[in-house]
């Protein structure tokens, strides 16, 4: 089949696009069909993709209209009412050209269907599916999962689209049992769960020597004690208690703790980031923000100072933290299983839910840095070969359950569903 993928983005290294990007590899090199792009960011092959700017969150008009439509207390205006009939308008005729051009055969929505980051986007996919075309919608994450989304204007909207309560043809597929039983309980659709996957089958390419250098040019001392935090620095993640652990850890031992927070602090605002680099200093904590040093591909940046990937410092990271408060479902946990690191684990709902009862060997914690969380950290930290035995039994268990072998199978079962 044609198969073609629809969002706001398909560009960088956002859960969604990752996710997507994984599927299409399962969906051309193991099950043989052909995929095709949609969105209004593309870094996608360009012979099989169809860039449309009007599709992307963050242009302008559609910022201004999404503040109005969620804004507390607001009310649906004549003039809001007519630009989403515009936009919605404008979209739609831009999707069936896309189905059109390369013949698509099957839509698969990402997330643009339960976030409502472009309302008009998702009234415009809905229409075209409304049609009759078959879809298996990838949802990562509801609305209803955010506050932000609860008031102003919008409701007629999401109840249209958020998802939409499509019946013929149509496959909704969520990432974890909590979004499974949600969906369920609220709109009465069934779904199908497919987790976050990694390609355990293949391990980590060996290292080249790329990242040798990353403590040198971090001023990381060779002896010390590398935790790494491969997160944005947003509220959720919990970096505060990454803080507070190597503080402890150095109280307890006569190491040197470095914390290396591996991104930057994105468009939730600046003040979490001033308030952990006062925190930090206040806990006597090495805090390297290695955010505008890592990106997506290897190079340089404008002034001649090497970038790298996070691929070329997990090998180097001594030890991961994961303290995050709210997860989808946790992609950096898999790379941090797939890299075969130690890890502390803040149990997020999620992780409660659909990882631990696996039997996963991490270091767990709920909210708060014990001496429990400190002790064990330190053994792992002090002895290898308690730690080379928890991350291969992590390693294998994430082979059965979090593979590109679940991926391909789970994807074949849906879509025979769909076409009987």
């Amino acid at each position: 089949m044609r198969i073609g993928f629809i969002s706001t983005r398909f560009h960088g290294t956002d859960g969604v696009s990752l996710e997507a990007s994984k599927w299409s590899e399962i969906l051309e090199q193991d099950l043989g069909h052909e995929c095709f792009w949609f969105a209004g960011q593309l870094d996608t092959p360009e012979e099989k993709s169809q860039l449309c700017s009007e599709a992307f969150f963050g242009g302008e008009d559609v910022i201004s209209l999404h503040e109005k439509l969620f804004e507390p207390h607001s009310f649906i205006s004549d003039e809001v009412r007519s630009k989403v009939t515009e936009m919605e308008a404008f979209l739609k005729d831009s999707l069936e050209k896309f189905v059109s051009r390369f013949s698509i055969d099957l839509v698969v929505p990402q997330n643009v269907l339960a976030i409502p980051m472009h309302v008009p986007m998702g009234l415009a996919v809905t229409n075209l599916i409304d049609k009759g075309l078959p879809a298996v919608a990838h949802h990562h994450d509801f609305y209803w999962e955010r506050d932000r989304f609860l008031t102003g204007c919008a409701k007629e909207y999401l109840v249209k689209a958020f998802p939409p309560p499509l019946k013929n043809k149509f496959e909704h597929v969520v990432i974890n049992s909590a979004a499974n039983r949600s969906l369920k309980n609220r709109l009465d659709i069934e779904s199908t769960i497919i987790p976050n996957v990694f390609d355990f089958e293949n391990p980590p390419p060996a290292n080249d020597g790329y990242g040798d250098d990353f403590k040198e040019e971090f001023g990381i001392d060779q002896n010390d004690i590398m935790v790494l935090q491969p997160t944005r620095v947003v509220p959720r993640k919990g970096i505060e208690l990454s803080i507070d652990l190597c503080s402890k850890i150095q109280a307890r031992t006569d190491s040197n703790i470095c914390l290396v927070v591996s991104h930057l602090y994105g468009d939730e605002g600046i003040d979490y980031y001033k308030n952990l680099v006062q925190l930090a200093d206040r806990a006597s904590v090495k805090v390297v923000w290695a955010g505008d040093r890592v990106g997506e591909t290897r190079g340089y940046d404008q002034v001649g100072r090497k970038i790298y990937k996070l691929w070329d410092i997990y090998p180097i990271a001594d030890f991961v933290t994961y303290p995050s408060l709210y997860e989808g479902f946790g992609n950096a946990l898999l790379e941090t299983f797939y890299f075969s690191k130690p890890v502390l684990v803040n149990r997020y709902q999620v992780y409660k839910d659909d990882i631990e009862p696996l039997g996963f060997k991490v270091v767990t914690m709920d909210g708060q840095i014990t001496d429990r969380v400190v002790d064990e950290t330190i053994e792992l930290l002090s002895n290898d070969k308690l730690a080379t035995e928890w991350t291969m039994h992590n390693y294998k268990l994430c082979t059965d359950n979090f593979s590109y072998n679940v991926l391909k199978s789970s994807l074949e079962e849906v879509l025979l569903r769909i076409f009987d």
